[in-house]
């Protein structure tokens, strides 16, 4: 075989390990974190007893969970991936989903995303990626589990957070898995 022609051939399986290598890196980073009935294991997204998980999931930036507690009410602990940003609310049934607010801005969770208003005005609209309705029935009593791809054509920006430092985040905040 000539020389060029080894070299091509060569190239070419170098590309491909690369793209193998690639795409198995990307599906690792895109999995879901471990998560059980309550919520995702060592995350602010987790219900304690005796609050229980009604809906919890992941958006590429936020993991949220949704508690009901033993007072019938609801809460909403919310984390930002990227740096472990906490956020723990009360929250109310609403339209199919759940509603929390802080210092104006309105936090709508569904089984379908997260939506972050201001003052009416969509901040962030965040197709959930990772889905779990525990409180869902199914013949084996285990949580109901669905996967959504919808895409958000709603602007994106940073929602504004407190100067207050926070706690280290927890290793399952860290980034995605």
């Amino acid at each position: 075989m000539p020389t060029s022609t080894l070299s091509v051939v060569r190239l070419a399986a170098s590309a491909a390990a690369g793209l193998t290598l690639l795409a198995t890196a990307a599906g690792l980073a895109g999995a879901a974190p471990d998560s059980d009935s309550q919520g995702y294991v060592d995350s602010t997204a987790r219900c304690s007893a005796p609050a229980v998980a009604v809906l919890f999931g992941s958006t590429s930036s936020s993991r949220i969970a949704i508690c009901k507690t033993s007072s019938g009410g609801y809460e909403y602990r919310g984390v930002r991936v990227r740096d472990g940003a906490k956020l723990v609310l009360s929250a109310t049934a609403s339209n199919g989903g759940y509603v929390a607010e802080s210092d104006g801005v309105t936090y709508t969770v569904t089984p379908n995303g997260l939506k972050v208003s201001t003052s009416g005005t969509v901040i962030r609209n965040e197709p959930l990626t990772d889905v779990h309705e525990p409180q869902g029935t199914t013949t084996s009593g285990t949580a109901t589990t669905v996967t959504t791809t919808v895409t958000s054509t709603a602007p994106t920006s940073t929602t504004p957070t407190s100067t207050t430092p926070l706690p280290p985040p927890l290793p399952a905040e860290v980034g995605a898995r």
